[in-house]
């Protein structure tokens, strides 16, 4: 009787032992946690800040608006540079344009008419003192001062049409060039000025959640600081350590499973496989594996939203691809 019992004892203490016994066979899940790359969204310039158009837990599309910074210099700034572009094209159309007024154009114009009437009456007076001297009934002298007559009158018509042709022409084609230079050079300052207003206002370069607010209305916010974090959901990655007895089961790729403890496991692909060994990191807390050296991979959750950044993981690897 003894001995039954005793058989049934040992035979129990080994049942109990069996699934731990076991355990240790089957793979092991890697640890690690969940990593975010977050975006630090500041401004490139010093302001007060004047608008703030979100809050921390917030979702936010790309393109939409994030904050703005006092601009009351950088819209005087494009005003002026404004002016001074209106100022510039007003002078290269002044240079391509006729040297005289539309006025004295005219007026040149009424003195070519004039000019034009005397000539024919010269040309009338010589044709009949040529006539009368070929007749004997004038002089040579007088002959001489139809031609002096005719020929001034041609010369002022002449001139008169040239100061019509003059008046017609643009500026030089040194002036030409400097009125267009000093258009662009304006046009360039008129940019500038409007890229700057335009870099007091932020948007979001992408769509996701803001992480955390750094700054408050009426505060000013130093060059380069940081005025929300924006996490997109894309950024979400799955950090774990594999030893380097078993870094060949795993491949970019490769789908793997992911489980937590306050959420349901979903899929992940890996995106990045170190291909230098490390110590395990600290914030893996096993004894056992601090002692060894592993390799650091990454994943892409399918789903992002199911995981928390900084939530400690553990990951089962599947097939490779």
């Amino acid at each position: 009787m003894k001995r039954v019992l005793l058989i049934v004892l040992v035979a129990g203490a080994m049942l109990a032992a069996l699934p731990f016994l076991l355990a240790g066979h089957g793979p092991r899940p890697y640890q690690g946690w969940v990593e975010a790359n977050t975006l630090f969204i500041g401004a490139e310039g010093t302001g007060r800040l004047t608008a703030l158009d979100v809050a921390e837990g917030g979702k936010v599309e790309r393109g939409q608006a994030l904050f703005r910074l006092e601009s009351s210099g950088e819209t005087a700034a494009v005003a002026a540079a404004g002016a001074a572009f209106a100022r510039s094209q007003a002078e290269l159309d002044l240079a391509e344009a006729a040297q005289k007024r539309p006025e004295e154009i005219d007026v040149l114009r009424a003195s070519e008419r004039e000019a034009t009437a005397r000539l024919e009456l010269s040309k009338q007076d010589l044709d009949r003192t040529r006539v009368l001297v070929e007749r004997g009934t004038a002089t040579q002298a007088s002959l001489d001062t139809a031609i002096a007559t005719e020929t001034a009158n041609r010369a002022a018509l002449d001139s008169v049409r040239s100061q019509i042709t003059l008046a017609n022409l643009p500026a030089r084609d040194e002036q030409l060039r400097q009125a267009r230079e000093a258009v662009a050079a304006a046009r360039a300052d008129l940019a500038a000025a409007e890229a700057a207003l335009a870099k007091r206002s932020v948007s979001a370069p992408a769509g996701g959640s803001i992480e955390t607010v750094y700054y408050r209305l009426g505060e000013v916010v130093p060059a380069g600081r940081p005025i929300v974090a924006l996490l997109p959901p894309e950024n979400v990655r799955i950090r774990f350590f594999v030893p380097e007895t078993e870094i060949a089961r795993l491949a970019l790729g490769q789908t793997i499973r992911v489980a937590c403890d306050a959420c349901r496991p979903a899929d992940a692909k890996i995106s990045f496989v170190s291909g230098t060994a490390e110590f395990t990191p600290p914030e893996i807390y096993s004894l056992e594996e601090r002692a060894k050296l592993v390799y650091r991979v990454e994943a892409i959750p399918a789903d992002p939203s199911t995981f928390r950044p900084g939530q400690p993981v553990d990951v089962a690897a599947g097939a490779r691809p």
